[in-house]
């Protein structure tokens, strides 16, 4: 196991207490620094928290587990078994695709598998889908651990062997072509390559104009595997919070921060209720835009940065149902029947008519998240950013046409069956979590060096500052989340 040793006793503020900030607290603590966390809200997770409707649980954001590796390294570094705590299991099927043409695809995890679905249903030659699993493992051998799991702002990471293969190879690594044409040289079946392009929005971008590399995505849920925790994605954020919490670290819920206090350059501390509180260290876990707005309102601000563009939000239903439906698992796509208008849809601050419905159904594998017989269903669909949108129109008309394309495809009366409703919306986003004009993952990733113009994990003008969570690098996501918080343990102490 990790050992770190603590070399003084630093004391370190936390802005936000969500996935990246448990992570950075964890790791704080590790190292023997005392830890304080200042959250908004009343609970820890920001957008990964949950929700309760009655007798139906829900969770509120992130549905997708990949790369728990990334959640057992912190229980590694506190020195806790992390079966006494935290629990998962693979998915046999990642998920499950309908078209309105009444094609129906199971995703298998299994590659073989899948590549039997895929050929049956899409007429695909197997040795395309090996095609497609294995480029993009090779991506992410050439380039992953470099972009994913270290500070492109410092020297120190293009010094390393290793950045030199990936530049020799960068031609190779489609970063200059969009994801939506590499998937297209890989296969000519219109169905795929929806599928395949899918994989943008894990980023809140488009597929028609995002990068190449992207395709590196399906390595993490076929060749890694997608997941699901015991007890919802919820328990990520709970049990990380009760490491968090025996590892001594302080929590103060409720508490919004007013601003970061600098001496001479260098953040020593923060202002709760005109309350000077002195630190040897803040990390801010608030959206990097809030965080300068807001909390450094008076200081120079890097301004190309923040003006990139945003990436998109959601429109989320959160619907207790009365009936169980066999033919969805946990995670169901429905697709829109021309998904590249959906985009161009979004890209004018609209929703598409006949927008793409994820549905999750966590009631699949978590028993107590509904009543017996009865479903509990995660409703969403892709759209912009807040920009004066009429949003209650533009959300009425959004729910119905969700109802009307599930109940094409699903051939049911699916309003009939709801008992209990709730909402997000880009606006609700942005006042539960700071997140700038409800943008799901801070910038898009829609330009081609998007990756290298994300925020740093440190401020390069403020001395002891540090950025973690899905506004900065290496990006949104629970994977890169937790990834910030090792960066800027590691940048902390170089």
């Amino acid at each position: 196991m990790n050992d770190i040793k603590s070399t003084n006793q630093l004391k370190v503020a936390i802005i936000g207490a969500g996935i990246a900030g448990l992570a950075t607290s964890i790791r704080m603590a590790c190292r023997g620094y005392e830890v304080d966390i200042y959250e908004g809200n009343a609970f820890p997770g920001g957008k990964l928290s949950e929700i309760r409707l009655g007798d139906y649980r829900f969770d509120a954001g992130p549905s997708l587990f990949t790369m728990p590796s990334y959640v057992e390294a912190l229980f590694e570094l506190a020195q806790v078994p992390i079966e006494e705590y935290f629990k998962y299991e693979r998915l046999d099927i990642v998920c499950n695709y309908f078209w309105e043409d009444g094609t129906q695809i199971s995703a298998y995890a299994d590659p073989t598998m899948l590549a039997a679905e895929l050929h049956h249903k899409l007429k695909v030659d197997p040795e395309v889908v090996n095609r497609i699993l294995t480029d993009s493992q090779r991506k992410y051998d050439i380039c992953g651990e470099i972009f994913l799991e270290k500070s492109l702002h410092k020297l120190s990471t293009w010094l390393q062997p290793k950045i030199l293969r990936a530049m020799v190879l960068i031609p190779t690594l489609d970063l200059f072509k969009s994801m939506h044409k590499v998937n297209s040289r890989i296969t000519d079946n219109p169905k795929l390559i929806q599928l395949l392009n899918r994989y943008a929005t894990y980023n809140g971008s488009n597929p028609y104009k995002a990068p190449g590399l992207l395709t590196i995505i399906p390595h993490f849920e076929y060749n890694i595997g997608a997941f699901v925790p015991h007890g919802g994605m919820h328990q990520i954020t709970q049990s990380l919070f009760e490491l968090a919490k025996m590892k001594g670290v302080r929590f103060h819920f409720n508490t919004n921060v007013q601003r970061i206090n600098l001496e001479d350059d260098c953040a020593r501390g923060i202002s709760i209720n005109e309350k000077i509180l002195s630190y040897d260290k803040v990390v801010s876990n608030m959206d990097v835009y809030s965080t300068y707005k807001k909390l450094l309102p008076h200081e120079n601000h890097p301004e190309r940065t923040l003006a990139q563009e945003r990436s998109t939000s959601a429109v989320i239903f959160y619907w207790g149902i009365k009936q169980e439906f066999d033919s969805l698992d946990v995670h169901n796509i429905l697709f829109s029947e021309n998904y590249q208008e959906e985009f161009k849809t979004l890209e004018l601050k609209s929703i598409y008519h006949d927008p793409t419905v994820y549905i999750n159904i966590s009631k699949k594998y978590v028993a107590e998240d509904a009543p017996s017989g009865c479903e509990n269903w995660f409703v969403m669909v892709n759209s912009p950013h807040r920009a004066g949108q009429n949003w209650d129109k533009l959300i009425a008309e959004t729910r119905n046409n969700i109802i009307a394309k599930i109940n094409r495809i699903l051939k049911v009366d699916i309003e009939s069956l709801i008992v209990v409703e709730s909402l997000l919306d880009p606006r609700t986003i942005e006042s539960r979590t700071s997140s700038h004009l409800g943008a799901l993952y801070g910038s898009s990733s829609n330009d081609k060096m998007a990756a290298f113009m994300r925020h740093a994990n440190f401020s390069s003008k403020i001395k002891d500052l540090y950025f973690c969570g899905g506004s900065v690098h290496p990006g949104g996501g629970i994977p890169l989340c937790l990834l910030s918080a090792k960066i800027v343990d590691e940048i902390m102490h170089e």
